[in-house]
């Protein structure tokens, strides 16, 4: 499975407003709080992978956690990369299952988040602690083929919101958290 998502920052309050105008389906809100870890045995910031736990709580109370592993950025125009993703019972559990095998906590990125569909696509706006605001756009492909069919898709879909393709970043929020 591949994750296609194309980051902006960008004022909150406006394109909530632009996302009332298209008629955009509310998904919820929830906070997540991302823990990611270093590997023992290669430099995840050099291979451009990362491994997290996260914590989600929705607005109505449910706890969710799962454990994400994130490939390598595939292409040079988007975020878009390989993601493996399952669920897990205790957060406690798990860190120490990673910490007795060498892996090490190396940041935390707590994030409110407001999610949308529209046009196929989920349009998320974050706000990130001591990072700042953001909208992203993604969807998921099962095959490379499918790759920039789906990119272009959520560049229409940016514009659609009032915000610019060329504007993306690549950097995680965990780089800019720690560029900060």
């Amino acid at each position: 499975m591949y994750e296609v998502e194309v980051k902006v920052p960008a004022d909150l309050a406006a394109v909530r407003d632009r996302l009332a105008a298209l008629e955009a389906t509310p998904r919820g809100a929830v906070v997540q709080i991302d823990t990611y870890y270093d590997a023992p045995h290669r430099e995840f910031a050099e291979t451009d992978e990362a491994l997290r736990i996260r914590s989600e709580r929705s607005e109505a109370g449910s706890d969710e956690t799962r454990v994400t592993y994130k490939g390598p950025l595939v292409d040079d125009e988007s975020k878009t990369r390989e993601e493996v993703e399952t669920a897990v019972g205790d957060r406690g559990a798990m860190d120490s299952i990673l910490t007795n095998l060498g892996f090490e906590p190396a940041a935390t990125v707590r994030k409110d988040r407001e999610r949308f569909a529209l046009e196929g696509y989920a349009v998320t706006l974050d706000s990130v602690e001591d990072v700042g605001e953001y909208v992203e756009v993604e969807t998921e492909v099962a095959a490379e083929p499918a790759l920039e069919s789906a990119r272009e898709g959520a560049y229409e879909v940016l514009e659609q919101l009032g915000l610019d393709p060329d504007d993306q970043l690549r950097t995680s929020y965990l780089g800019l958290l720690l560029e900060s």
